[in-house]
């Protein structure tokens, strides 16, 4: 009977061991259906100011040839935000596919990518299980990648409707004052920059014709922007590697006293 036990526990065991991939804190895996941050799931964004574009400039580097840009503007219909992108001179395909995410924090003016901390995830839904694109409203807000596909080719150009973004300042979904990181495939940080505007203001959609808005200068808005976001995420603290360890300890002290 020890023997049948020993045995049904390796499943669980070899599951342990197939999802200790370790990246930046975290604990990769396959995907599991149903996954809902703590908060509930992102939700399509209304009412994103028409004619708003932010975009990230990837800054000339001594470390990478990577470059480009990725430009959010709001839809014309006012929901979701679309996305162009234009990015080239990655290095080697060995590193790839690559990956790319909006931040929550800015890049500090060190440039030390690892400054932005973890990815743009107000419903706190993290990183394990890896999205799936198939469910994008369970997926964390800012992983782009996640949703709509890593990068694999050079150069990479790609237009596509974000619909769990927002241009509108105030939203844990608003982006204009966080960053975007360019990885490799396992998670390394090989370039960043910050979103800026670039046109438009930042006031919401007006249902009425007639009602004249008050526009927010650009000046008044780049300031904003340089703030920060409100809400500081909680940054990469390697949590997950303890949860790890304690998951294997405890099997391994399951196996030892069925022994």
């Amino acid at each position: 009977m020890r023997t049948a036990t020993i045995l049904s526990a390796l499943p669980l065991l070899a599951l342990t061991t197939a999802q200790a991939t370790l990246i930046d804190g975290s604990i990769d895996g396959p995907i599991v259906p149903g996954t809902t941050g703590k908060l509930g799931n992102a939700t399509i964004t209304q009412d994103n100011p028409l004619g708003v574009t932010y975009s990230a400039v990837l800054p000339d580097s001594n470390t990478t040839g990577i470059r480009g840009y990725v430009a959010g503007t709001s839809n014309s219909n006012g929901t979701g935000v679309v996305f162009n992108i234009n990015l080239y001179g990655f290095p080697s395909e060995a590193l790839g596919p690559f990956l790319y995410h909006i931040h929550s924090q800015p890049v500090p003016s060190s440039g030390d990518c690892s400054g932005t901390l973890a990815h743009l995830d107000p419903t706190e839904r993290g990183e394990t299980p890896p999205c799936d694109p198939t469910q994008p409203e369970e997926c964390q807000v800012g992983d782009l990648a996640g949703k709509h596909g890593n990068i694999t080719l050079t150069p990479f150009q790609t237009t596509y409707l974000e619909l769990y973004t927002t241009t509108l300042d105030g939203p844990g979904a608003f982006f204009g004052n966080r960053s975007l990181v360019i990885h490799s495939s396992n998670t390394t940080r090989l370039t960043c920059a910050n979103f800026t505007l670039q046109a438009g203001s930042v006031v919401p959609n007006q249902t009425d014709p007639t009602t004249t808005a008050t526009t927010a200068t650009t000046t008044t808005t780049a300031a904003a922007v340089a703030a920060g976001p409100v809400k500081t995420q909680v940054p990469y603290t390697g949590a997950a590697v303890a949860q790890f360890i304690s998951a294997g300890v405890l099997v391994a002290a399951g196996m030892a006293f069925l022994l």
